[in-house]
């Protein structure tokens, strides 16, 4: 409902959810443009996935479409931007509040009240709706997210990926016709993130909500989606069903392709698969049998090799094979506001200089609380932790690392520009980090933690980067890749927390799996992420053949079976 005339979009006949027409925006300060003459219209219940690389204007697209641009973040803006029928430029993000909900990459820079039930209530306050009606779409909005455990919470107490579910029920208790989504499950876990995808599915076929959802794990996805469009340097590269947009991918961006579709276009197969269910049955028709019992079974066996530090150039600061960290019956506690709780309860842990580690678990298993504990953030209530060397932590928030309102100021002179090159950024230094994607930011903070910390005597014992790859895409993904094995092979320990299954396939020996507090496996990468429904690959849930978990190793599999 619009707040000053009190009339709603569809009594207003409204043709489109989302329109723009000949759109280009420019961030102040920036030489280049963002978005570059956009012509895209969402019809109502259209269900879209927005794809595309890190930087290519997803976001910039996003913020367009609720009034954050031009209104909060300035700029200079050409085109037409419609949303219900209302022009952009004359309704800022409070008087479209009605009409689209808006979840940012950062969910924590959109709380703004003290408990997880205020800030539910906020948006339908400020509408005027009767303390009842509150009340109602308050609770329904959490037992649709899951999430009523948490109305009594602080909101500073919460993690991110419970941060990440509290943004999207704020966007939702209003319901409007219209959501926009930036990466949301980027902070959750496998199950929550499949979840939120189906969840965001029944919305929109039930309620005809409309979604468009940025995001760069298309496998979550796509299966979902009516349409895919694809961003490319700030303009529209692609617009079509997401089996075509898999052939387009291939052919023109093969960075957005699914893993799945990169197995069956490296193995000769066709049509590509828009998802796991889409994939085996493809393979059924095409009498290609998947799991273990269906040939082969000498391909790629499971690895049972646990703690063996990476090969390397024996260049490092110090011994190869050396204790990086380790745990004894590390037990701690936090208060997320209603009384202590034990967040890690007697881990028992040990990691060699050398060594990549992929930190995983559900949201709340206490990946975060462990990396602070081995960085000294964290006090123990018992046991131990022992770090002999250097620690660097990336923490899950980039904005604890940018306080500043240049990139120049964040990170000075020869270091710090050698620190950027290092992560894949070539920007102006005269760019404020608000203005940032949030895969750059992450990636700014990410410089700002290493700089200086990536060779000789500056190289830490121990790196810990919690969910470092929010916000990026395979490419950037593949860079922080080689930068961990260029620590390793220098001596450093690399332990990577990430809910990104791909991720951690490419990037890890060893995955660490946390649940509820404690150890559940410790093994290495083809072991723990095969033979699984959620923490497992998506070549690994194709074929379900134990150790194959990569896309290479899936197309050497299927070419020995066909």
């Amino acid at each position: 409902m619009n707040p000053v005339t009190g009339e709603r979009a569809a009594d207003r006949g409204v043709g489109f959810a989302l329109e723009f027409e000949g759109l280009s925006y420019r961030y102040a300060g920036s030489d280049s443009v963002t978005l570059d003459r956009i012509d895209l219209s969402v019809q109502p219940g259209e269900f879209i996935v927005l794809a595309g690389g890190s930087g290519s204007g997803k976001t910039s697209l996003l913020r367009a479409g609720c009034g954050l641009i031009p209104h909060f973040h300035g700029g200079e803006l050409a085109g037409t931007a419609l949303v219900a029928g209302r022009p952009v430029t004359e309704n800022g993000p409070g008087e479209l509040a009605d009409v689209v909900g808006y979840v940012a990459q950062d969910p924590e820079t959109q709380i703004v009240s003290t408990t997880v039930a205020a800030e539910l209530d906020l948006p339908l306050r400020f509408r005027g709706d009767h303390p009842a009606q509150r009340a109602r779409a308050v609770e329904e909005v959490a037992l649709a997210l899951g999430i009523p455990h948490l109305l009594p919470r602080t909101v500073t107490t919460l993690s991110g990926g419970e941060l990440q579910r509290v943004a999207l029920a704020v966007a939702l208790v209003t319901r409007p016709p219209l959501i926009l989504l930036d990466e949301p499950t980027s902070q959750l876990d496998p199950v929550s993130g499949d979840e939120l995808i189906w969840l965001l599915r029944r919305l929109n076929e039930e309620w005809g909500v409309a979604v468009v959802m940025a995001e760069h794990r298309l496998e979550r996805c796509l299966a979902a989606a009516d349409r895919v469009v694809a961003m490319d340097s700030g303009r529209i590269g692609f617009d079509g069903s997401p089996r075509d947009f898999l052939g387009w991918a291939i052919s023109e961006r093969p960075e957005l392709a699914t893993p799945s579709a990169l197995m069956f276009a490296g193995a000769g197969i066709e049509p590509l698969p828009v998802g796991v269910r889409d994939a085996r049955e493809i393979l059924r028709r095409r009498k290609i049998g998947v799991g273990p019992d269906s040939g082969s079974a000498s391909i790629y066996p499971p690895e049972r090799r646990v703690n063996q530090p990476t090969s390397g150039d024996g260049s490092g600061s110090r011994p190869r094979g050396t204790v990086a960290l380790e745990s004894k019956r590390l037990w701690v506690e936090l208060d997320p506001g209603d009384g202590p709780v034990d967040v890690l309860r007697g881990i028992d842990l040990r990691v060699r200089a050398g060594e990549k580690v992929a930190l995983m678990g559900r949201n709340g298993a206490g990946k975060s609380t462990l990396l602070r504990a081995a960085a000294g953030l964290v006090e123990p209530v018992s046991g131990r932790v022992e770090t002999p060397g250097k620690v660097a932590l990336l923490t899950q928030n980039p904005g604890d690392f940018l306080v500043r309102e240049r990139i120049g100021d964040e990170l000075p002179g020869e270091e710090g520009r050698a620190a950027l090159e290092a992560v894949g950024l070539n920007l102006s230094a005269d760019r404020d980090p608000r203005d940032l994607s949030g895969g750059e930011r992450q990636r700014l903070a990410l410089a700002i933690a290493l700089a200086g910390r990536t060779e000789g005597s500056g190289l830490p014992g121990l790196v810990c980067l919690d969910e470092p790859t929010r916000g990026m895409d395979r490419g950037l993904k593949a860079n922080l890749t080689e930068l961990a094995d260029r620590l390793a092979a220098r001596g450093a320990a690399v332990i990577i927390s990430t809910h990104d299954v791909e991720f951690a396939v490419t990037f890890a020996d060893r995955v660490v799996l946390l649940g509820d507090g404690e150890i559940v496996a410790d093994a290495d990468t083809r072991t723990v992420l095969s033979g699984g429904w959620y923490f497992s690959s998506e070549t690994a849930r194709v074929l379900d053949h134990p150790g194959v978990v990569s896309v290479d190793q899936g197309i050497e599999l299927l070419e020995a079976r066909e």
